[in-house]
């Protein structure tokens, strides 16, 4: 057989890969137990499915199950720090997938990785963060005919995709898979929580209880990462631009600031609001010597590192993924990961038990796409509710937890409007 095209660091790395594949497919058996009938069934045969995702541990297990289904593979990295090498090489070797990614790969190979993904004709797309969706959308329309729908993983993506959608050019339905509520559930809270940590520890080292974190942003993430961090005996201060997730942050029991007001006084920042300028501008002038500052949204453009760069008149790089920035007054600001996600960056992602209730929405998501995606407006879709419910049910099943059902009386309670006092 002819081996898939690749453009992957080193192939020699493949056994290496396929045993951390194994160690994290131990932690995803809902996304087994698709795979298990994927394998049966078939009903991915023949479809062409272009990804563009953190290529890791997880993400290989997911392309396992897909073409597992019966789908032809092409991967790309949607992060150019997020590509574990190992695991490229062992998608390319071992596991029947096409693979364009290297661990730190600069701009022009990153965007000519996604064109490889395109060049195979997708008929679903599978992106975190849209590149995929926007380069069809953009240089590569000839492909737009031939595509039944995509899927998208992320806050940031959906933004994109909705703006795109609102100007009525979307050409092809998605499915938000980034609005699942066993997504939000397990990896935007526990998963962006647990591994944003993980990621300001391996990088620093600093101890977390008593310092000052602050985290901008109160959605889903931010309220994992704030979580997590009051866990570890931080005090937390919360920023925000909507008012409801603002109350909702102190009567979680959260200070909320001002962004310039939570730059003076912390001494560690993680933007995590999915939006540009986050941490920028007179905010690197109000902060204190050793402020920490990183990114747990999406791209780095949350952090302004021109405006960074104006304020220093030194930088270093003082550790591994942690440059050190010296204004003119002496006061140092230390950026991690180049401003870009930390938790990929500087550790692992999310743990393998989020990814699975992740990635087994995207290959349900994907399945329905090939059976219903024709009939399917142009626009962006929630993840069907029976999707949703069926994954849960997967996990449950997996921790062998049992849970009661509704009587006949009680679904008929429940679904009219007669009854009652």
């Amino acid at each position: 057989m002819t081996p898939a095209p690749r453009d992957i660091a080193d192939a020699a790395l493949a056994d290496d890969g396929v045993l951390r594949v194994d160690w994290a497919d131990n932690e995803m058996p809902v996304l087994a137990r698709i795979r298990e009938r994927f394998a049966k069934e078939r009903p991915l045969a023949g479809t062409r499915v272009g990804a563009c995702l953190h290529v890791t541990t997880e993400t290989a297990n997911l392309m396992r199950t897909l073409v597992a289904g019966g789908a032809e593979v092409a991967l790309c990295a949607s992060n150019p720090l997020s590509t574990q090498d190992e695991v490229a090489a062992a998608l390319a070797e071992r596991y029947d997938t096409e693979v364009h990614a290297i661990h730190g790969e600069d701009t022009a190979t990153y965007y000519r990785h996604i064109d490889a993904v395109c060049d195979i004709q997708p008929q679903i797309t599978m992106d975190d963060g849209a590149d995929v969706i926007s380069t069809v959308h953009s240089a590569r329309r000839e492909l737009i005919d031939g595509i039944i729908g995509g899927t998208e993983e992320t806050t940031t993506g959906i933004i994109r995709l909705k703006a795109l959608q609102q100007e009525g050019n979307l050409e092809y339905p998605i499915i938000a898979v980034n609005e699942a509520e066993t997504k939000h559930l397990f990896d935007n809270r526990y998963g962006t929580g647990q591994s944003t940590m993980d990621g300001i520890l391996r990088a620093t080292n600093v101890l977390i209880a008593g310092r000052v974190v602050a985290v901008l942003g109160y959605g889903w993430c931010g309220k994992g990462v704030a979580m997590r961090a009051k866990g570890m005996g931080a005090h937390v201060v919360v920023c925000e631009v909507d008012p409801l997730r603002a109350l909702e942050a102190v009567m979680d029991g959260f200070e909320v600031l001002p962004a310039m007001a939570a730059a003076a006084k912390a001494d560690v920042m993680v933007s995590v609001t999915g939006n540009r300028d986050a941490i920028a501008g007179e905010m690197f002038d109000a902060m204190g010597d050793g402020t920490i500052i990183c990114n747990a949204g999406h791209f780095d453009v949350e952090i302004n590192k021109d405006d960074l760069a104006a304020v220093a008149t030194d930088r270093a790089i003082v550790r591994p993924l942690v440059e050190r920035f010296t204004t003119s007054d002496g006061r140092r600001i230390y950026l991690l990961a180049d401003g870009r996600l930390v938790n990929l960056s500087a550790a692992e992602g999310h743990p393998a038990a989020v990814m699975d209730m992740s990635f087994a929405n995207q290959a349900l998501a994907v399945e329905h796409l090939v059976k219903h995606g024709a009939q399917l407006e142009k626009r962006v879709h929630e993840v069907p509710p029976a999707i949703d419910t069926e994954i849960a049910r997967l996990k449950l099943e997996s921790l062998e937890v049992n849970i009661d059902e509704l009587t006949e009386a009680q679904r008929n309670y429940l679904t009219s409007w007669d009854q009652g006092t």
